[in-house]
């Protein structure tokens, strides 16, 4: 059950442990990177990653990270910056309680708070794939494939 302190925090010397303690079902773990390779890759990219401790109450139930600002292509359009969500992890007891769509729709709120109009989102396809999640959440398939990805957009308008 989710209660009304449900929060993205940022991710801290004191969640830390917590935060890279999450693990997802085994069967997912083709699909997303560990937190912990997030947290490098934040460290990396500095300003443009948003990395965040899913919490409920005092427990850290997840961590989501977002993108913000990057040039989506520079060879075809170097003004077209894009925003959305990097990664999402929600901790395998913790799945199927409505965290993972908290996180989403947190993300696509800060995202339109920052000027956003639009949340992106790609995702590994096969057994097991959040392509149904992302698209119950209102992601519409671009066209785009981004490695071996297809895009998604939400529209936040």
């Amino acid at each position: 059950m989710i209660s009304s302190t449900l929060r993205l925090v940022p991710v801290t010397p004191d969640n830390f442990d917590a935060v890279c303690a999450v693990r997802i079902h085994p069967h997912q773990e083709h699909l997303v990177s560990p937190v912990v390779k997030s947290l490098a890759e934040a460290y990396a990219h500095g300003p443009t990653a948003w990395p965040r401790a899913v919490v409920d109450g005092d427990e850290v139930v997840g961590f989501a990270m977002a993108f913000l600002d990057i040039v989506w292509d520079p060879a075809k359009d170097p003004e077209h910056r894009r925003s959305g969500l990097w990664r999402l992890n929600i901790s395998a007891g913790h799945q199927g309680k409505g965290y993972g769509r908290f996180a989403v729709l947190a993300v696509a709120d800060e995202i339109r708070r920052r000027g956003g109009t639009q949340a992106y989102v790609t995702w590994h396809t096969g057994e097991g794939s959040p392509e149904p999640f992302y698209l119950g959440l209102g992601f519409r398939l671009t066209g785009e494939v981004s490695g071996d990805q297809p895009v998604g957009v939400l529209d936040l308008a």
